[in-house]
């Protein structure tokens, strides 16, 4: 549909209010088997850590709240992501002055200048881009740990 409508091909899915699952109880079945067929990335909301990209799933990437934040909120959150070698990926809704789930424009003035200024080493991108420089350069011990489940003695 998208394709057809818009002429581009829909490559990230943002899990509606980050639910990776349909149903209830014993009937809840997760969908990220099929984002993961379908998009080349899947993105949660209101998730607790940036990712770690040598392991996190692309199909069920976290994505931290940046409705309602200031800067100084967010940038504690960048400067622990930098620190750590994690990947922060914020998410929002609207964008405005004020308003529910609505990034602050002047916070995303500030994280902006922020990371223009090269000597703070900050990359700023679409989810996509990321993930496709991330994926070109993961280690192959990384990709196959991930892929293996691991096993653990009780």
């Amino acid at each position: 549909v998208i394709r057809d409508s818009l002429g581009v091909d829909a490559v990230s899915f943002s899990y509606p209010c980050g639910q990776t699952f349909v149903g209830r109880g014993a009937n809840t079945k997760s969908y990220v088997p099929v984002v993961a067929s379908l998009f080349e990335t899947g993105r949660g909301w209101l998730d607790e850590a940036p990712n770690d990209p040598e392991f996190c799933d692309m199909a069920q990437l976290m994505g931290m709240e940046l409705d309602g934040k200031s800067f100084s909120e967010i940038k504690a959150l960048i400067d622990s992501a930098k620190r750590t070698g994690k990947w922060l990926i914020l998410v929002g809704h609207e964008m405005n002055d004020k308003g529910e789930q609505t990034s602050l424009l002047t916070t995303l003035e500030a994280i902006c200048k922020y990371a223009m200024d090269p000597a703070n080493e900050i990359w700023i991108d679409n989810v996509q881009n990321i993930a496709s420089y991330i994926k070109q350069n993961r280690s192959e011990t990384a990709s196959t740990e991930a892929a293996t489940p691991a096993t653990t003695a009780y």
